[in-house]
């Protein structure tokens, strides 16, 4: 059964874990008004979430967009396993409405998934090569 919660074990937490997603990136999708960049590591999917005051002034606005990430990343963190995620929103995303974030994000989420999934293939593949 799929859980769509985000509880403190999906999210990054401290500054040190924002520190290695942005050391050791090993896949960036960049989609105009949002930035995500991602780490591979062995556990569940982890969220990070930057929006500044200055892509939006007003609190309600910073916190809408968040939420919309966060709903978005629930419905999709099953394929994103062994990811650390930040998501950095940039100029201009204030302008967007729900719905468009929520295409926008869905389309970045699977090429973040796909560059990942390219940048370490699994196992099997790498049996192939050796035979």
């Amino acid at each position: 059964m799929t859980r769509y919660c985000f509880p403190r074990q999906v999210r990054l937490l401290t500054a040190g874990d924002y520190q290695s997603v942005f050391n050791t990136t090993s896949a960036k999708v960049f989609a105009g008004e949002f930035l995500l960049l991602a780490k591979t590591q062995s556990n569940q999917a982890r969220l990070g979430l930057i929006v500044s005051k200055k892509n939006d002034k007003r609190a309600v606005g910073r916190n809408r967009i968040k939420r919309v990430v966060r709903d978005s990343f629930r419905l999709h963190q099953e394929q994103l396993q062994g990811l650390d995620i930040i998501f950095l929103g940039r100029a201009g995303i204030k302008e967007l409405d729900n719905p468009t974030l929520h295409k926008r994000l869905e389309k970045a989420w699977q090429q973040l998934a796909k560059k990942a999934q390219n940048k370490h293939p699994n196992e099997i593949s790498t049996d192939k090569r050796q035979k």
